[in-house]
């Protein structure tokens, strides 16, 4: 089993953020040390009043201090953009990677996004599914004419061919049957949200599993996303990263959706969707996931608006500890 860092690279609106680079810097040198495979990073526009790293350049900023582990997003908001845009910027990643990117995509769902690009939320789905086609077709290095009902390429090729053939993986995110169904036709993998609690994921997984029998589409892996925090005591480790964990949270409700915490508590919430513990009780948590849904490669968000640098490395190197258990 594989584990991976979802990073933090969201802060309220009194830290200064430029001070904050060296923390993730060092963030992403102790999971390259921990025996960590892959650095994964959030994607949003207009989150005031909390600031939010734009993500291609934090990636490649960050990919130099973690060479030969796998950089992607989780997830893109692929719908609004243009996907030769994100089809150049992720064969560079790719270069700059040595073919370690990966392009984790969503369809979104928060309306300020898409009224900004001037894209209806009615389009999500078609646009996404014609996107990832086109930026295919892009990634072969040849030239080609893409006539579809959103985007157009006529007799032209990208610019910089990828480092890996065909182009980097394309993961799919998604909670509903339609968008799962997705991810197994025309997906290289399933990326599970970390919000989705195990007995949503269940029949989600057998939905996919069907799926890609049916589409006769292996994926590389079964990743899933979850929040974690390992901390040296199992009766203090919630209590460390409560706060940080109901910023977050209460961050969705100011975007304008619902709030994942409406009608319910943290505390409530938290069961079988968030990870936090000591190692051992973490340790028996992963190897339930591994036992009910089968997945391989678990990405760990280990920090949260708020959570001190101090807590969040150590929780890193325990959770590397316990991985190395694990292979």
């Amino acid at each position: 089993m594989k584990v991976g860092l979802f990073i933090n690279t969201q802060w309220p609106e009194e830290v200064n953020v430029g001070a904050q680079i060296p923390a993730l810097v060092e963030q992403v040198r102790v999971c390259r040390d921990s025996g960590f495979r892959s650095i994964w990073f959030p994607h949003h526009w207009l989150t005031a009043p909390m600031q939010m790293l734009q993500i291609m350049p934090a990636m490649a900023y960050l990919a130099a201090e973690g060479k030969g582990m796998v950089f992607g997003p989780n997830i893109l908001i692929l719908p609004p953009m243009n996907p030769m845009h994100v089809a150049e910027e992720a064969a560079t990643m790719d270069v700059l990677t040595g073919g370690n990117y990966v392009l984790g995509a969503g369809l979104g769902y928060r309306v300020p996004e898409f009224t900004a690009f001037n894209v209806p939320l009615s389009d999500r789905a078609s646009r996404f599914s014609e996107a990832v086609s086109l930026m295919r077709k892009l990634w072969t290095g040849e030239t080609i004419t893409h006539e579809g009902k959103h985007f157009t390429v006529r007799d032209a090729g990208i610019s910089l061919k990828p480092t890996r053939p065909g182009g980097p993986p394309i993961y799919i995110a998604g909670l509903v049957d339609a968008a799962i169904k997705r991810a197994a036709r025309i997906g290289d993998a399933w990326l599970i949200a970390n919000a989705s609690s195990l007995a949503e994921i269940e029949p989600g997984m057998k939905t996919y599993r069907a799926a890609i029998a049916e589409y006769n589409r292996p994926p590389l892996e079964f990743p899933i996303a979850r929040e974690c925090y390992v901390g040296s005591s199992h009766k203090t480790a919630f209590e460390e990263c409560r706060k940080a964990l109901e910023y977050k949270y209460a961050a969705y409700a100011a975007w304008g959706m619902t709030s994942p915490l409406e009608g319910t508590t943290l505390d409530e919430f938290a069961k079988e969707r968030f990870i936090i513990g000591d190692k051992e009780s973490v340790k028996d948590e992963i190897l339930k996931y591994k036992e009910r849904l089968g997945v391989d490669h678990f990405i760990m968000r280990s920090q949260w608006p708020g959570l001190d640098q101090e807590k969040t490395v150590a929780s890193i190197k325990r959770l590397g500890e316990v991985f190395a258990t694990l292979r």
